[in-house]
């Protein structure tokens, strides 16, 4: 009689990259926690009041700088978003770049 192999023949199976639960069936059936949902409602009734407080403290004259920009900076992130970040790229003495594509087949 033999012995059996270490995994008796049987693999284990990864479930699909980007999608592990079968069509209908939820990652999470419980839902969100209710708790995280009375955070987010409390914090949401103070806005009023932590928007006036930041347009005070960015019209304050005797308020540190640091302060005062950092109060009108987030006013202005909620008001009309956070400011894209653009980057330029250019080649040497800012000539634009080339793009050089090689495919690679394997043979047949």
């Amino acid at each position: 009689m033999t012995e059996p192999t270490a995994n008796s023949g049987k693999q284990r199976r990864k479930p699909p990259a980007g999608k592990p639960f079968q069509k209908g069936q939820s990652g999470n059936p419980s839902g969100r926690p209710k708790a995280l949902k009375e955070v987010v409602e409390l914090a949401r009734s103070h806005t009023i009041t932590a928007i006036e407080a930041l347009a005070q403290i960015a019209g304050k004259a005797t308020a540190p700088e640091s302060a005062r920009v950092s109060a009108a900076n987030a006013l202005l992130d909620r008001a009309w978003g956070k400011a894209k970040e653009t980057v330029e790229i250019s080649g040497q003495d800012g000539a634009p770049l080339g793009l050089v594509v090689t495919v690679v087949r394997p043979s047949e």
